[in-house]
């Protein structure tokens, strides 16, 4: 039967074009991290016109489900991620984002969706509608869940701290996917690892401050916190195998006000990816050490402190469901990539599934213009394409759009009952 799932799909005729608009307000209208009202209420608005789901809002915030029961079979939960970032846009797109918004610490901040998280939400909706169209051919329950707060880690915590499987149905698979910097119109996933676990931290150094002049009275902050920087460039490259997957950027630096003024502290935001736990704790451990020597070697005056600020656990394909998905997906997709390069970028996705043990399976879409694509592939610069999390990352809807919703549709019909 899993042939034939592209054929079923090819056959149901759905515009897209209202979509193509939808997603131009979702880009335009931003909102950040657990402020995500207005985009959760549009979105449940649209699930309403389709009087096919039972709606379940404000789950974990401003989280989102909505659950089609059509029949016996398989539940199957399709997600998407709703928040956007504190970015301010430098597309140029007619449709670019203007918004701003208050942060948690209640600074006015630019904000935009630099993360292809419109792009998700829109894909979801298109594919909630085309499911329903298709509902003769398939058999069992379809909940689709819009998600808050994936930025900073803790929306799919949230939603199930908030009791999600109390209020819906406890789900056989959990599928989603992701926008990247890739052609558009191709599809890639892998089994095993395909993201990996991601922490972020701030670390604060204490020195004693003083008059630029005087300098052999005070305890340097500044100096002490470039010290730790370049010495925690040495975990990754001088620690750590280099067959393990490790990643470590000093994201952020900040010490004192003005130029003649030595401060009395200085905080580092550190961010760490890795993909094993034993590679996590041995970077943790590092920084700690490292930390730790140079505040003592500078004669730093209080120990340091360090604040875990973001923690997000590798995404992991159930091997059994990706190799299912990857069948369909090769039947579909003329450009599909079963054994896609892990990336280093990180997603909360998984807790969704790992919460109640339930196979998991993530893929990634390409969105990058395909004739500016090929162009850069040419000349071996696709790097230079903006990609997520930049204030130039400008996804091209088409055929992005497409490929998006035919991939979710596809991957629920796998698992879903068949009809007929």
């Amino acid at each position: 039967m899993t042939r034939n799932l592209s054929d079923l799909l090819k056959k149901v005729s759905l515009d897209l074009t209202p979509y193509e608009n939808l997603y131009r307000y979702f880009h335009a209208h931003p909102e950040l991290s657990r402020q995500e009202k207005s985009t959760s209420e549009k979105l449940a608005a649209h699930l309403t016109e389709l009087k096919a789901y039972e709606l379940h809002p404000h789950i974990g915030g401003y989280g989102l489900a909505g659950v089609y029961q059509n029949g016996e079979g398989k539940t199957v939960l399709l997600r998407a991620d709703m928040d956007a970032l504190p970015v301010k846009e430098l597309t140029g797109l007619p449709y670019a984002s203007s918004t701003t918004m208050r942060d948690a610490e209640g600074n006015e901040k630019p904000v935009m969706h630099a993360c292809g998280h419109d792009m998700h939400i829109t894909c979801l909706l298109a594919a909630a509608e085309m499911l329903v169209k298709m509902r003769d051919v398939w058999s069992g329950t379809l909940i689709v869940l819009f998600q808050p707060d994936e930025e900073r880690g803790g929306g799919a915590q949230a939603m199930v701290d908030d009791g999600l499987y109390d209020k819906i149905p406890v789900p056989d698979y959990v599928l989603g996917q992701h926008v990247m910097r890739m052609r558009a119109g191709t599809v890639g996933s892998r089994p095993g690892a395909i993201m990996a676990a991601a922490d972020s931290m701030k670390i604060t150094v204490f020195g004693r401050g003083g008059h630029g002049s005087q300098p052999h009275q005070t305890v340097d902050p500044v100096l002490l916190a470039a010290h730790i920087v370049v010495r925690l460039q040495s975990i990754v490259s001088r620690e750590i195998n280099p067959s393990d997957l490790a990643v470590l950027t000093v994201g952020s630096l900040q010490a004192g006000q003005t130029e003649n003024i030595i401060a009395d502290r200085a905080e580092i935001g550190v961010d760490f990816r890795s993909v094993r736990l034993e590679i996590r704790d041995q970077i943790i451990t590092a920084i700690k050490r490292i930390v730790e020597a140079e505040c003592t070697a500078s004669g730093s005056p209080k120990p340091p402190v360090f604040t875990p600020t973001r923690r997000f656990p590798p995404t992991l394909n159930d091997k059994n469901a990706a190799s299912q998905i990857a069948t369909t997906f090769a039947s579909h997709f003329e450009d599909f990539d079963d054994d896609v390069p892990r990336t280093n970028v990180s997603e909360d996705f998984s807790i969704l599934a790992t919460c109640r043990g339930i196979p998991s399976c993530f893929w990634l879409l390409g969105g990058i213009d395909p004739e500016r694509w090929d162009k850069a592939h040419a000349e071996s610069r696709t790097e230079e394409i903006p990609g997520n999390h930049s204030a130039l990352f400008a996804p091209v809807i088409q055929p992005t759009m497409r490929a998006g919703v035919d991939a979710l549709c596809l991957a629920a019909l796998t698992f879903l009952g068949h009809r007929g």
